[in-house]
């Protein structure tokens, strides 16, 4: 996740540069990034969430074309944006078979468009703005769906993401059941899945802003060029409700993509892992099987050994960070680990700043994201867990016990019990 200056937000692409209007409508593919990454000019470290006053910084794989600023105002596609935000009115809870019709086509367009890293990048921008500090919805920001107006698709740090948004819009016609709330978050879930990824543990029936009114501020994500890439981590993230091991965990979605040096200013023109697409040719990627999502980004970045892949400032800080070093270190050696703590880690992210209607959410899959906690679940009465009850059984199994066949009693032991009792009476009464 690296971030970009506001003046050179030029995304990474499959596919050979459109003129501007038609640019402004392509899809994005494989070679997006999943966070774009800082232009020739930025030399310092840049982060990998989104973007602040001046200069703006992304959570994920730039699209398949952004734009500066400039030109996103000339060659804004309204009448999408117009149908985008005709559909805005506060909805209830998503239909959970909807939903599911809706997961089934985004897979469809992964299959053909290759464009995994820009929908997650669009579910982690849609939900990077949120501040725990602030508790009024939407004010506190997160994902509310109000990425999918024009003003905030504008921010410097959101360039590129209009793309992600064409790509949605006629699955969000066809599914009106659905949240956009909800489907940007179900597509970056999804994305993730279909890549080689972990489960993500997702609940859905977050509720939509009404209005652009209701998009926060631009400037609420990262600036780019920090002076110190582990500190800005920590401030962004920590912001968020994050900590240092999510920190890591969702650096590890750095495992897709690939950055193209004549848009982001990062990496090389071509690669012998890039030569041949898929999509346009080029670019520098992270991995070698830059579409797969596995541990291998931890394993590349601890060895750098390959010329031919990508490391930037804010990935080699999660080795030289020594708080950050500890769970680089194991997501190398584990994959399941790192793919637990991911899972984890995206599913907290997704929910951040949402309002759920109903308030427990809807879960699909009969997977749940939210923790259990003890404290907000009890009812009072204590239970055996079902293993605990599994183990008890097979003990009672074990001594020849049953549901249908009690265990026989030992008469001889109980006699004597029963006659040591008495005795024991007999003293105290004698006394």
């Amino acid at each position: 996740m690296t971030l970009c200056p506001s003046s050179h937000l030029l995304p990474l692409s499959n596919s050979p540069s459109p003129p501007p209007m038609a640019a402004s409508l392509t899809t994005s593919s494989a070679a997006s990034r999943l966070l774009l990454l800082p232009s020739a000019s930025a030399r310092a470290p840049l982060h990998r969430l989104s973007a602040p006053h001046s200069t703006n910084t992304s959570l994920a794989a730039s699209s398949s074309y952004a734009f500066s600023p400039l030109k996103c105002r000339r060659y804004s596609p309204l009448p999408l944006l117009q149908r985008a935000s005709s559909m805005s009115t506060v909805a209830a809870a998503s239909d959970p078979a909807q939903l599911k019709s809706a997961r089934e086509d985004i897979k469809e367009i992964l299959n053909s468009k290759f464009c995994h890293p820009i929908l997650v990048r669009l579910g982690w921008h849609d939900a990077g703005t949120y501040n725990k500090s602030i508790e009024e919805w939407p004010r506190r920001g997160g994902a509310n769906g109000s990425l999918r107006f024009e003003i905030e698709l504008k921010h410097a740090a959101n360039a590129g993401l209009v793309n992600a948004l064409s790509l949605l819009q006629p699955i969000k016609e066809k599914y009106s059941g659905v949240t956009y709330a909800d489907l940007f978050q179900l597509a970056s879930a999804t994305a993730i899945e279909e890549a080689g990824g972990p489960k993500i543990p997702m609940k859905y029936g977050r509720v939509d802003v009404s209005s652009a009114e209701e998009c926060p501020e631009e400037g609420r994500l990262p600036a780019a060029g920090p002076p110190s890439p582990a500190d800005h981590l920590r401030e962004v993230f920590y912001r968020m409700g994050l900590n240092d091991k999510e920190i890591v965990a969702l650096s590890g979605a750095h495992t897709l993509g690939r950055s193209r040096p004549d848009r982001s200013g990062w990496g090389k023109p071509e690669t012998k892992y890039t030569k041949n697409g898929p999509g346009a040719p080029g670019g520098q990627s992270w991995t070698a099987e830059w579409l797969k999502f596995d541990n291998s980004y931890f394993k590349d970045i601890k060895a750098q050994i390959d010329e031919d892949l990508l490391v930037l400032p804010t990935d080699a800080a999660i080795f030289e960070d020594p708080a950050f070093k500890v769970y680089a270190e194991k997501y190398a050696e584990d994959q399941d680990a790192f793919f637990k703590d991911y899972a984890e880690a995206h599913a907290k992210l997704s929910n951040l700043g949402a309002k759920f209607d109903p308030p427990e959410g809807i879960v699909l899959d009969g997977v749940q994201g939210e923790k259990f906690v003890a404290a907000k679940y009890s009812s009072g009465k204590k239970e055996l867990s079902d293993a605990m009850k599994q183990k008890i059984r097979a003990e009672y199994q074990a001594v020849g016990g049953s549901p249908d066949k009690p265990l026989q009693s030992n008469y001889f032991l109980n006699i004597i019990i029963v006659i040591g009792v008495l005795a024991i009476l007999t003293s105290l009464l004698g006394n």
